[in-house]
């Protein structure tokens, strides 16, 4: 019988059950995806019902199964989601969906009762982003449901729910309430005023190893608070790496984390999409994002629609450097796409792909411009007297040969690494209870570190 601990990683679209080893290897993962259900209003959201039944199966199923030994159960999941509890302790609503529209008139007279919007963002370290604000949900539910409203004895963040549907404890951790939420404080690091004076009282946060003892099918199994899957995910390097970092999570966006930035959001910053959350250490996380993923996709299915090629043909183009100096000698610093900025549709038409020689050519073109993009968002997460020694890269960029070499030419006094790393959402919540219930040094945790030299050129 083989001892693990049982993450349930809930993304937005796949839920994964993952088993964990003493040494923190993966011994089993099954992933599993729900159709979407409507709300009361007609809007597509999760299928809670779905998902709750899910859990208690595979609960049940592996504290019973003689392969494995349960030593406790963790949940990573998706932010900006809050559940509604009675007074008696049961859902009072659907999962709202974070996209869902937010009506006119619900967060205006709100920002403006609170200092204006630059400011309430500011002080809450949240850009105004209406639902994905997921404070603002309870707002818009005391305007437009007042009935349910009155209802409402507790609100959880979806890692703390899930959780409570196994410990029936009502808690609070750091990652969740302090991600964009509109909730916290972090200048005082306390929950920000407007939810007193909203008759809204919420747990104070606790930290994220902390367990409670659950029954499950019978049996008492330790059972984790719950984490917000982008600190989560930051978790194996800040307890794998001895040096400061910054960690480039890629893929449709790509996020810019900076765990070591500790000066407060500039008004300038909050304009550029930037946000402070709360890591696992109860420490500001800076944060920058880029749709970078989506920007190249629709932009190299133009490209390669012009020289009549196959999309996926780019992935054999490695950074060749008598490309890059070429079209420096053509175009120097200058962008060549993007030169009006990014278009509302992300793809930009305007460029002229006739001063291209090739598919290829006009891809490094697009890569070196991204980057540029990315050097911007990036720069906007370090401090003025930045320490940061190292850039990880993760997720679908890491692959990407150009896209890497370019931006450790632009950092060339940084040490930039792709990472990779299997699971790391649910590597971080395992990581968490691992501590809890282990006396043991932490076991060596493989990054997948592979570093880049800058180009040459």
């Amino acid at each position: 019988m083989k001892d693990v601990i049982a993450i349930f990683d809930i993304g937005k679209t796949n839920k994964k059950i993952l088993l964990f080893d003493e040494q923190l290897n993966i011994v089993y993962q099954k992933e599993q995806i729900f159709p979407e259900t409507k709300d009361d209003d007609g809007f597509a959201c999760d299928d809670v019902d779905a998902l709750e039944k899910w859990l208690f199966e595979i609960a049940e199923r592996f504290v019973n199964d003689p392969n494995y030994r349960i030593k406790a159960f963790n949940f990573s999941t998706y932010g900006a989601t809050i559940i509604h509890l009675d007074r008696e302790g049961k859902r009072l609503t659907p999962v709202y969906n974070y996209l869902k529209p937010m009506p006119d008139g619900i967060v205006e007279p709100f920002y403006e009762a609170y200092g204006g919007e630059a400011e309430f963002s500011r002080k809450t370290a949240s850009p105004a982003l209406k639902m994905l604000n997921s404070g603002l949900q309870i707002l818009w539910i005391e305007k437009k449901k007042p009935d349910v409203f009155q209802k409402i004895k507790n609100v959880l963040h979806l890692p703390q729910y899930v959780s409570y549907l196994f410990t029936k404890q009502i808690c609070s951790e750091y990652t969740s309430i302090g991600c964009h939420t509109a909730m916290w404080d972090f200048g005082q690091m306390r929950y920000h005023p407007w939810l007193k004076d909203h008759n809204i009282t919420l747990p104070e946060p606790i930290p994220n190893d902390t367990l409670f003892t659950a029954q499950v099918s019978g049996k008492e199994v330790p059972v984790g608070i719950g984490i917000h899957d982008s600190s989560a995910s930051l978790v194996p390097y800040l307890k794998g790496s001895d040096k400061k970092f910054i960690l480039l999570s890629t893929g449709t966006w790509s996020i810019h984390m900076n765990p070591f930035n500790k000066e407060p959001l500039t008004a300038d910053q909050l304009k550029a999409d930037c946000l402070c959350y709360l890591s696992v250490n109860q420490e500001q996380v800076k944060s920058s994002r880029l749709f970078m993923g989506h920007i190249h996709d629709v932009n190299i299915e133009m490209i390669a629609n012009h020289f009549n090629a196959q999309v996926k043909q780019y992935r054999t183009f490695g950074a060749k450097e008598s490309i890059i100096i070429e079209l420096k000698k053509r175009f120097g610093n200058d962008y060549v796409f993007f030169k009006n900025g990014i278009p509302i549709e992300y793809q930009d038409t305007s460029v002229d792909l006739s001063q291209f020689k090739s598919y290829e050519e006009a891809y490094i073109q697009l890569m070196m411009d991204l980057v540029k993009l990315a050097v911007q968002s990036i720069e906007l997460v370090l401090s003025k007297d930045d320490g940061t020694e190292n850039i990880f890269i993760s997720g679908g960029f890491a692959r990407n040969q150009i896209f890497v070499k370019l931006l450790a030419t632009q950092y060339p006094d940084k040490k930039v690494f792709t990472s990779e790393i299997d699971n790391a959402t649910a590597l971080g919540a395992a990581i968490m209870v691992w501590e809890a219930i282990s006396s043991e040094k932490l076991p060596e945790l493989n990054l997948g570190l592979k570093l880049w030299h800058p180009m040459t050129m």
